[in-house]
Order: structure tokens, then sequence, then C-alpha cells
């Protein structure tokens, strides 16, 4: 009996341009386009097994290793449904095709990093439900038309369908919202050097959720109206240009002051959200700091909704930032780069004094990654699935 199964990873991406309301809930259509760096899958990642069966007797979803119910109306529902209409599609034009389509599927999904703690992990995971159930139905949908698909399970997965420095196209088209998806704006190899350092400072789930932040913030803040209407724009064609010239400092001041402004919204929103804290600022300051010393920035920090610093920098300066973020968070285990082990310090001319030293544990890890590639195809022993089609492992 054949099996129809196919197993993909899909990575983390961390935005530059934030993404932050929605002008439409039910298509998931942002009031403004952002920007991201795709994170290497040799790190973060989100692994998926799709598999469809006709003994199966209903869809299921499970998420590291617990059942995830798959709401009516809600977002895995959505996603599902519309790859099931692909391939529907498919079949009606490709009558020699084995009709799947009408069977019920079981999907795996495990994520190896924390869920919902700020790492995007809905974005990972979304896009790599999506790739696999693709990949599953032989869909000969480009990643742009799934981003399509993604989007409507998260937002900001539409970007994890690509490798590189990706857009998402706000669009204009309210009533299908087929102009709203993913671009890529460069892919890895054109900026290979483009590493990132992430400082986790929390890994619990946060307090405010995205959605319902979103929600709020479109609803009370006056200053997301003008960040919308005159900052992102500009903002978009300004990091795109500075991409594509490999222009860092440009690249780190837009992302740091784009971040900023994101915060100032959560702020400006009633109630306000604080989805930083004082690890997370006291992090901004050291940073700062740094990039004083040199004529232009060399390092850039970014915040999504959570208190996590992701500071995206080039090879040759990691190692020092890394220095750096380890005298004022010590680690209780040794962290490598390279190869090697890094020891605390500070650059030459640093003022110690814009931030106090923390104790081990304020900062409870360090991940060093680097711009990666797009969702990939596993092979079959990657699968997360047994013969049964039940997870290999329950937690």
């Amino acid at each position: 009996m054949t099996i129809y199964q196919a197993t993909t990873s899909a990575p983390v991406n961390i935005a530059c341009i934030k993404y932050w309301g929605k002008r439409n809930e039910s298509l998931i259509l942002p009031t403004n386009s952002s920007l991201s760096v795709t994170l290497s899958q040799d790190n973060l990642r989100s692994t998926t097994t799709a598999r469809a069966d006709p003994s199966f007797t209903a869809d299921c979803l499970w998420l590291n290793g617990k059942v995830d119910p798959i709401k009516a109306g809600g977002r895995l529902h959505t996603c599902i449904s519309e790859m099931k209409r692909l391939r529907a599609a498919f079949e009606a034009a490709n009558p020699n095709q084995p009709k799947i389509a009408s069977f019920n599927v079981h999907i795996c999904s495990f994520n190896n990093f924390p869920t919902a703690a700020g790492l995007a992990s809905s974005a990972s995971g979304f896009a790599a439900l999506v790739y696999a159930l693709a990949k599953l139905y032989a869909l000969p949908q480009t990643p742009e038309e799934l981003s399509l698909i993604a989007r409507r399970g998260s937002g900001s997965a539409c970007r994890s369908l690509f490798g590189g420095f990706v857009a998402w196209d706000m669009g204009s088209d309210d009533v299908t919202g087929q102009d709203s998806k993913a671009r890529q704006v460069a892919p890895e190899s054109h900026w290979p050097e483009m590493e990132a350092l992430i400082c986790v400072v929390n890994d619990a789930k946060k307090g405010t959720s995205s959605t319902s932040g979103m929600q709020r913030t479109v609803v009370t803040s006056a200053l997301l109206q003008h960040r919308i209407g005159y900052v992102v724009p500009s903002r978009m064609a300004d990091i795109e240009s500075a991409i594509a010239d490999k222009r860092f400092g440009d690249f780190a001041e837009i992302t740091m002051r784009d971040s900023n402004q994101f915060h100032a919204v959560a702020l400006d929103t009633y109630p306000p959200i604080f989805y930083m804290n004082d690890v997370s600022r006291a992090i901004i300051a050291i940073i700062t700091e740094y990039n004083r010393l040199s004529e232009q920035p060399k390092a850039a920090y970014t915040y999504d909704a959570g208190p996590n610093a992701v500071i995206y920098a080039l090879t040759p300066n990691v190692r020092e930032i890394a220095q750096l973020i380890l005298y004022y968070f010590p680690q209780a285990e040794k962290v490598v780069i390279g190869g090697q082990e890094v020891q605390a310090a500070l650059p030459e001319g640093f003022n110690e004094a814009v931030a106090k030293r923390w104790e081990v544990g304020s900062v409870k890890g360090l991940i060093h990654t680097r711009v990666g590639d797009g969702p990939r195809v596993l092979s079959d022993s990657e699968a997360l699935l047994d013969a049964q089609g039940v997870p290999k492992i329950l937690a």
C-alpha cells in the first residue's frame, strides 16, 4: 500500500522592519509591509511530517508531542483546507494523479527552540506545515504562491518560505488578499557574512500574545497610524537598498530604529504593552555604546514581541560582540564561536558604566547563527510519524 507522506523543515525569520497590525483579521492582511532575515536551520527550525491516509478518521496535529486542536474556522483549519483545495484542483487537472485530497491528514511538528517566546515559532511552524503539505500533495505552486496560504496561519510565516532577505508586501487587494505575499529581496548567498547572536532573555510564553497585542494597537495607537503612513514605506525602500549594496551601517541603523519604534507603538497602545524588560534595555545600552566606538554601526539589535535580543553583525565582529555580552551577562556554560571558546572582555575605550553586570541566568543562553536558506525537504529517516501515522515521540 502506498504511503503518502512528506517531511520538511522551515526556518525562523527575524524582522528588521516589523509587522505589527492587521487591516483584515480573517485574511491576515497587514497594515504595513515588512522585511526580515531568514536564520539558518542548522540552529533554529520547525520540522513537520504530513501524511494523508484513507484510514485516518479526522485531521490531527501534534505540536512538540502534544495534540494541538484543529478548530473549525481557525488558522490551522484554514491552512489545511486551502492546501486540500489546491490538491483537489491539481487532481482535477491531472486525472492520472492519485485521489488523496479527500483523505484526512496527520501532521506532526517539532520546534527545536522555545515556542511562543519571541523567537518566531509560529512563523517557522506554519511555513513548515504548508511546505510539508505542498510536498505531500506534489503541488506546482511557487514559494511566493504558497506564502499566501502560510500568511493565513501566521502573518510572518509567509516570509519563512524563502531564505536570505525577505519582504512581505502588504498589497492593496482587501477583498482577496492575493497581492499580500512574500518576496525574496536577496538570497542567503548574497550576503553570507550576515550573522546573528540571539540573547535568550526569557524562554517562557509571553504575557500578551502578538495577535491580541496587534488588535489593541490598531484600535488605540495614534503613533501606529503615523508609522504605517509615513515611516515604513521609506524604510522599506532604504533597507532594500542597503541590503542590495551590502551597506551594514545603514542596515543596522534602520533595523534598530524600527525595533525602537515598534516598541514605542506597543507603549503607545492603551493599555500599554511591555514586551522588553530591564535585561532587554541593558543590551540596547551596551550595543549603543559599542557602536559609538566606530564610525559606522557594527551591531544591530532588534526585538520582536518578547524580551529576547537578536543582534545582527558581520562575521569579523561577532566574536567581539559575544565577548561584550558575556562580560555583562555571564553564562553557566561555555560559549563557542567558530570552534573556539569565547571569553568575556570589553573593547578598548568602552564605557563600562553603561550597564551593570548581571548575575548568571539573566540571559539564559546565547544562540549564534547566520543568514540561511528556505524550507528543506527531509529524508524519510527524519519523519516524525511512525508506521501507524502517529508521533514517534509524545510529550
